[in-house]
């Protein structure tokens, strides 16, 4: 038995354009005395664009309401729709509620593309639309299950590469795998190059990603890499929230996170640092040793470079 997914186009993201400013014809005559009548030819253009402000047009203003008030940055009121044929966004299963998101604050329609899985577990793409000659954007995270959100996405990516996509980008918000990026101790594997391998060899022609585990697995891909972060995100978040820079204490949960901590606690105010100093004894197995900072009766923030647990 196999389940399928078909995601499809939001009604609201549809734009029609119905104000005529000008139309053009043209017409094409041939010399009598060469061509027979019956093969003058008449033909007609009619362009149709809306109704121009401050030299541009206007369309739909993108303010669905789906955002939280802090992610909504003031820009968001001047987005417009897009009418890109040559731009398409889709998505897999691993979060198809953020790429829904990011597909509206851009101005764009998802596109439609089919995604099972059979009996046995393979999984089965189609995309239900051309790609022909497109940037194609595959939103797609490796998130758990990390291993079938992965093949997910190489299967994706060869779907377009086949449909003779111009350029393939795999946005990635959650890079699995890259907690793998050295060798800690003898015939460890380097997980991270082993993707970045799999990723290219697909057929991705750059890579999108959110707060790698290490900057150094940029260098670990053959394609270009756009490394993006989130900090202004939670910082705006933070703002919202109105916390004076007294009550406000930012937290390294360890040793080797203590510079992403120090960075971010500069743009709250300076706000002091406290540092979580444990040892593991195992992956996913941690020993709180002590804490190094006073954080009694403040507002902690933790900052911290990859949750899988969350314990």
């Amino acid at each position: 038995m196999a389940s399928s997914l078909v995601l499809p186009s939001p009604s609201s993201a549809s734009t029609s354009y119905s104000t005529p400013l000008f139309s053009s014809s043209r017409s094409f005559f041939t010399h009598k005395s060469f061509v027979p009548k019956r093969t003058r030819l008449r033909t007609s253009v009619n362009s149709e664009i809306s109704e121009p402000v401050n030299g541009k047009p206007r369309v739909p203003i993108i303010n669905d309401g789906t955002l939280p008030k802090f992610l909504q940055a003031s820009r968001m009121q001047n987005s417009v729709r897009g009418n890109n044929n040559r731009l398409k966004i889709f998505t897999g299963t691993a979060n198809p509620s953020l790429s829904q998101e990011i597909a509206w604050y851009m101005g764009f329609e998802l596109g439609k593309v089919k995604i099972k899985r059979f009996a046995d577990g393979e999984i089965y793409v189609q995309l239900q639309e051309s790609v022909r000659g497109c940037d194609v954007y595959l939103v797609q995270s490796t998130c758990p299950p990390a291993n079938e959100n992965l093949m997910e996405l190489l299967v994706m990516i060869d779907a377009c590469r086949r449909a003779s996509a111009k350029t393939i980008t795999a946005v990635i918000p959650y890079f699995g795998y890259a907690r793998a990026d050295r060798k800690t101790q003898g015939r460890e594997s380097i997980g991270a190059k082993l993707v970045a391998n799999l990723i290219t060899e697909a057929g991705a022609d750059r890579v999108l990603a959110c707060d790698l585990h290490s900057g150094q697995s940029m260098g670990y891909f053959d394609i270009p890499v756009d490394h993006v972060y989130c900090q202004p995100v939670v910082l705006d978040y933070l703002a919202s929230k109105k916390i004076s820079s007294d009550d406000l204490v930012v937290v390294s949960p360890d040793v080797g996170g203590v510079a992403r901590a120090r960075a971010f606690a500069k743009k709250l105010s300076d706000a002091p640092l406290a540092i979580v100093d444990k040892r593991r004894h195992g992956h996913n197995v941690a020993e709180v040793m002590n804490l190094i900072g006073d954080v009694k009766g403040k507002v902690a923030v933790m900052v911290d470079d990859m949750i899988d647990t969350a314990g």
